[in-house]
C-alpha cells in the first residue's frame, strides 16, 4: 500500500495560493483516477484507489499545513504503511516556478508541512515531491510570498507542472520504482 499526502491549508481564502499545489496535484489524481468520493479520516480528506494491483490512498490533510504530521502519522500507523511508501507533495519557493525535485530522503528544507511530517513520523527517510513555486522575490517575507496567489503570467506553468507532478506521482504508484520516477522527473523540460 501506497499514501500520497499533498500538502495545503484548507478553506477559500487558500485556494490558488502558491502553498496549495500540494492540495491540487491530488485534485488532479483524484480526476484522473476516477475517485468519486472522499472520506473523513484521520483529521483528512481521503480518496481510495488501486494502481497495478496495489492499494493507494491519497491524504489532504484538513490541518493548518505546519500541523500535517497528526493525519500522516494516524493514516501510517491504522495501515502500518512503511516509510518508503509515502510520498508528501508541496511548494518549495527556492525551487524556479514548475521545476519538479523528486527525493528519496532530506531535511524539510524550510517547508514547514514537511517539517512537522518529519518530526511526527521520526525520521527524514520520507519520499517527497518538490514543486518549484519560487523564486522568492527580494524584500519579501516567505510566509507571504508561498500564500500568495500566483500570478496570471505563471498560470500556464505551473498547471504545467501540476500535470507532471501528476504524472510523476502515477508512476511511482505504479510502479513503485522510485530512482526511475526521479530519472524521469527531475529532469527539466525541453525549451
Amino acid at each position: 500500500m501506497k499514501l500520497i499526502v499533498g500538502l495545503g491549508n484548507s478553506g477559500r481564502k487558500y485556494e490558488g495560493t502558491r502553498h496549495n499545489v500540494g492540495f491540487v496535484v491530488l485534485d488532479e489524481l483524484q480526476k484522473r483516477w476516477q475517485i468519486p468520493n472522499l472520506r473523513p479520516q484521520f483529521q483528512a480528506d481521503v480518496g481510495e484507489s488501486v494502481r497495478n494491483g496495489e492499494k493507494v490512498l491519497l491524504v489532504w490533510p484538513r490541518t493548518m499545513m505546519n500541523l500535517s504530521g497528526g493525519s500522516v502519522l494516524a493514516a501510517r500507523d491504522f495501515y502500518k504503511v512503511p516509510h518508503d511508501c509515502i510520498a508528501v507533495i508541496c511548494d518549495d519557493f527556492a525551487l524556479p516556478l514548475g521545476k519538479l525535485r523528486i527525493r528519496p530522503k532530506g531535511s524539510a528544507g524550510g517547508q514547514k508541512g514537511l517539517a512537522d511530517i518529519l518530526r511526527r513520523l521520526g525520521t527524514d527517510e520520507i519520499p517527497r515531491l518538490r514543486i518549484g513555486v519560487g523564486p522568492l522575490p527580494p524584500g519579501w517575507n516567505a510566509a507571504d510570498f508561498v500564500l500568495g496567489k500566483f500570478q496570471k503570467t505563471e498560470h500556464t506553468e505551473i498547471a504545467i507542472a501540476v500535470q507532471r507532478a501528476a504524472d510523476a506521482m502515477t508512476h511511482w504508484a505504479t510502479t513503485g520504482d522510485l530512482s526511475n520516477t526521479m530519472n524521469q522527473f527531475n529532469t527539466d523540460l525541453p525549451a
